[in-house]
């Protein structure tokens, strides 16, 4: 992966996630085979930031259904970046 905005999907924006940003750390959707030192190198280069930490979770997907045909959601990874003290993202502080 050479582009870091193939790298990081979308920001995640729920009420725990909202909350972490308290704490500078800011959650994003990011691709399954992305792994902890390209997630830091994507945030630092697209948002021009010191990355601390990165913690990483993949999330199964839910079973969904439309009217009698079982499906699933797809499977998802997240990253909690946590970033350097000071250092914040824009786009998060209309929140």
């Amino acid at each position: 992966m050479k582009d870091p905005r193939d790298v990081l999907k979308r920001p995640v924006v729920t009420e725990k996630s909202t909350s972490l940003l308290q704490d500078n750390k800011y959650t994003f959707v990011v691709d399954p085979r992305a792994n902890k030192t390209e997630i830091k190198q994507a945030v630092e280069k697209i948002f021009k930031v010191k990355v601390e930490k990165v913690n990483t979770m993949n999330v199964k997907g839910k079973i969904k259904r439309v009217r009698r045909i079982p499906g699933r959601t797809p499977d998802t990874k997240k990253a909690i970046v946590t970033l350097k003290k000071g250092d914040k993202i824009e786009i998060f502080e209309g929140m």
